[in-house]
């Protein structure tokens, strides 16, 4: 379980440990004296298969969950063709939609980000090929890295017949790859709201990058995404608040 920092907190404060938080956050309160690495390790995946055809779009959205919500937003911020990455919640109600409420693991809903993407610039066969790879390990059940519950699954929200359809395909694509030491255990959702979450969530990456559960946990994701996505990746990344102005 991480530890959020309330709005008024300065950057790179260090977190308090959690009653039950055990070894996880142990770890990460070393991090700094650590090499950099993240808990849950890129893995080089085949694009998919079967990914969605050309519509004529201009925008489209996804919506991603893989863990703290910190992570898998500050990787999209830096994926060419994302206009906009925003983190939430999705899978319960709106009434339950908060963070404290979520963090008790029984709403429903997972930590999820809302990626708003350009499908002329970037597929959403792609998207789902760096969530897979370098935003998060699927192979974990209710749980990434140091953080347990159900409200850290692995889960994909489609927003369409077709989206499902691309995910679902991918996800047998990459079981029978034998890319990973486990099979995917991500449940394809559908028919969920998002909510976003509060305004201190948003852009924590870029807002804390000494914050020790980023530095440990997150940081590595987005260099993983520059090694691995070159030419998708791109330095400065697609904020909520510059967005907001």
């Amino acid at each position: 379980m991480k530890n959020p920092l309330p709005p008024s907190s300065s950057k790179g404060r260090l977190p308090v440990l959690l009653a039950g938080a055990g070894l996880g956050l142990a770890i990460v309160l070393l991090a700094p004296q650590l090499t950099a690495r993240a808990a849950e390790q890129a893995v080089a995946i085949a694009a998919p298969a079967v990914d969605e055809p050309a519509t004529g779009a201009t925008s489209e959205t996804a919506v991603f969950a893989g863990g703290c919500f910190w992570g898998v937003q500050g990787v999209f911020q830096h994926v060419k063709g994302v206009t906009r990455a925003v983190s939430g919640y999705a899978g319960g109600q709106a009434a339950t939609a908060h963070y404290d409420i979520v963090s008790e693991g029984r709403s429903g809903h997972a930590e999820s980000v809302q990626v708003t993407y350009d499908p002329r610039q970037i597929s959403y066969g792609k998207l789902l090929q760096i969530y897979f790879s370098v935003a998060h390990d699927p192979t974990q059940l209710n749980r990434q890295g140091p953080d347990t519950g159900t409200q850290y699954r692995s889960a994909i929200f489609p927003a369409s017949a077709m989206q499902h359809k691309v995910a679902e395909a991918y996800i047998a694509q990459l079981n029978r790859s034998g890319a990973y030491r486990k099979p995917i255990v991500t449940t394809l959702e559908d028919g969920k709201a998002f909510y976003p979450a509060e305004g201190y969530h948003q852009d924590f990456m870029e807002h804390n990058p000494d914050y020790p559960y980023i530095v440990y946990n997150d940081l590595p994701k987005v260099k993983s995404l520059q090694a691995m996505f070159g030419d998708l990746y791109r330095d400065q990344p697609v904020l909520v608040a510059a967005q907001a102005r």
